[in-house]
């Protein structure tokens, strides 16, 4: 029988570690669940690996626009709910002071040896099931039974605004749910295009447009040697148009954090927002919004100032500043920096102003 022997270990050379990093790297990638698989991708190179972070990026935008779009749902929805409250609790005094009143005229009639049956309003527990007695409605005087309408309206009114009220915190907490779910979404996305990075030296990272720090430091020196004025083929369309394009300018660095609408931090949809803002024209939140907020244009006719789209679901934008050039805020691994319209599916352009 032969003898069983321990198989002798080879060191690594060069090119026996990088295959063993790619094959690492491809099981980190599958890890990502990505691919829905669960076998490796065998020998993905940093390009694929781009590629795959890239399409994540683009998946958590879609959920970043989403979020925004809900998140603007749920900010009116607790606006409109304040402002039934606030409503019905202005009522609520009124009928108070109604009732008060009634009160008052009751205590003195009974005083003078009788109490008139639609005074017995303010001692009532339910006042409005008393006001529907039809022998009360026979028996109030003029007077009173203007008061005890007024009195009737208010709850009439009152009933309804905490009907509407109630409506309100139904629709403010299913905003709320899906506020949490879609969130939980992103992270997950952001998470996994992180993971992905990791597995890949920094000099790839960089080589690859993934870098991080060093890039918004070279962004923001660069952003003070721009001239807004010149940085275009032709001018802006309006003054407003060239305010948004300055902002913009003055934003170079600026980190990407989605949900962010300014003044320090921004994601793609909030610094179109925040631009035009600081220009005195209110924008939508959401990137599908903001493609209908002004005049399409077609990509010839673009212009400092229009915003441009990017992707089928309309789930990216920039400003445009002319000479092809955009500013936008990318992804959580770069800052807000200027970049060519053609680096992403071009998808249209709107003219604000």
């Amino acid at each position: 029988m032969a003898a069983h022997r321990k198989p002798r270990q080879r060191s690594l050379g060069p090119g026996t570690a990088r295959t063993a990093a790619t094959i690492a790297l491809a099981g980190a990638a599958t890890a990502t669940g990505f691919d829905g698989t669960g076998h490796a991708d065998p020998q993905l190179s940093a390009a694929q690996v781009k590629a795959k972070v890239d399409k994540l990026y683009e998946e958590a935008e879609v959920a970043t626009e989403k979020y925004n779009g809900t998140k603007e749902k749920a900010d009116k929805a607790e606006e409109r709910l304040s402002a039934l409250r606030d409503e019905a609790a202005r009522k609520e005094d009124r009928l108070n002071s109604e009732r008060e009143a009634l009160g008052s005229i009751a205590a003195a009639q009974y005083r003078s040896g009788g109490l008139d049956p639609a005074l017995q309003l303010a001692l009532s527990d339910d006042p409005d099931q008393y006001l529907d007695g039809a022998a009360f409605a026979e028996r109030a005087g003029s007077r009173q039974a203007a008061a005890v309408d007024r009195v009737r309206k208010q709850l009439r009114e009152i009933e309804q605004l905490r009907g509407a009220a109630h409506v309100e915190l139904a629709s403010l907490r299913s905003h709320q749910a899906e506020l949490k779910r879609t969130k939980k979404t992103i992270t997950g996305k952001l998470d996994a295009a992180r993971q992905m990075l990791t597995q890949l030296s920094p000099d790839q990272r960089a080589r690859l447009g993934q870098g991080g720090g060093t890039g918004q430091r070279a962004s923001r020196s660069s952003a003070r040697d721009l001239n807004p004025v010149s940085s275009g083929d032709v001018a802006a369309p309006s003054s407003r148009a060239a305010a948004a394009v300055a902002y913009a300018y003055g934003k170079l660095g600026s980190p990407y954090v989605w949900g962010a609408t300014g003044p320090d931090a921004f994601d793609c949809s909030g610094l179109a927002q925040a631009a035009y803002r600081s220009a005195g024209i209110s924008l939508p939140r959401t990137t599908y919004a903001q493609i209908n907020a002004g005049r399409r244009v077609s990509r010839s006719e673009l212009l400092p100032g229009d915003l441009v789209f990017f992707y089928s679901g309309i789930s990216h934008v920039g400003i445009y500043v002319g000479n092809g050039q955009m500013i936008h805020a990318p992804n959580p691994t770069a800052p807000v920096r200027l970049a060519p319209v053609d680096e992403m599916p071009f998808a249209g352009a709107t003219r604000v102003v």
